[in-house]
């Protein structure tokens, strides 16, 4: 009888062995993918981001920089809908010359009313895989001089180690805008700068937690069944 039992048993485990390498095979790769699809959350390392500006003139070509303030945002790769800020310190631009800075900072920007150059993402056109580069179309709002403006940028992701390397080039139309002219009578200025950002993305902890749900789940599902 023992040895009936016995036999009775390792054929159930067997089987379940069995269904456990189906699982693993064939199940773990597609609900992997779904849950790598749930959402992306990242953060913008101020300290590894670079935003450098172009402004040609009648005389020379400037160049500039600001400084990235934070940035964080949250895209849903099914639908494309992404949320968060990108926050831009207004009152970091430069251009290695006093007095040109000055008068950018207090006749064009207007930095102490306007402190922050802002972008909110709101859409993302093309797929969107951490692991995988290639170019995406992000629609959103550009908010410089206190108003909100319609922006499409094309940024180029190039995945890394731990992070993701997104590069963007744009032109920001300020005159047409309502910011003021710097142009003079012999010096002028062109009526839209352009913007080169170099950022570094860090995935967000809960960008990977899903997938790691998923995977707890057909190795063990007795473990998140008594989790609940």
């Amino acid at each position: 009888m023992n040895t009936i039992r016995n036999d009775r048993d390792r054929a159930r485990l067997n089987s379940f062995l069995s269904c456990a390498v189906v699982l693993l095979a064939v199940g773990l790769p597609a609900f992997a993918q779904k849950a790598a699809l749930i959402d992306i959350n990242l953060d913008l390392d101020p300290a590894a981001t670079s935003i450098h500006w172009t402004l040609n003139t009648t005389v020379h070509t400037v160049h500039g920089s600001f400084k990235l303030k934070n940035g964080s945002f949250h895209i849903d790769p099914v639908t494309g809908d992404a949320s968060g800020q990108i926050v831009i310190d207004a009152n970091t631009g430069e251009s290695g010359d006093s007095p040109r800075d000055n008068r950018m900072q207090s006749l064009v920007l207007e930095s102490p009313k306007y402190p922050t150059i802002t972008f909110r993402p709101t859409h993302v056109v093309g797929k969107v895989d951490l692991a995988t580069p290639g170019p995406v179309t992000v629609q959103g709002f550009l908010n410089l001089h206190g108003q909100d403006h319609p922006m499409q940028i094309t940024v180029n992701l190039h995945p890394q180690a731990a992070t993701v390397a997104l590069v963007a080039h744009f032109a920001v139309p300020y005159v047409a805008w309502g910011l003021k002219d710097p142009s003079t009578f012999i010096f002028r200025t062109d009526k839209e700068v352009i913007l080169d950002i170099d950022a570094t993305g860090m995935p967000a902890a809960n960008s990977s937690r899903a997938t790691n749900s998923v995977v707890r789940t057909i190795l063990n599902p007795s473990e998140v069944h008594s989790a609940r």
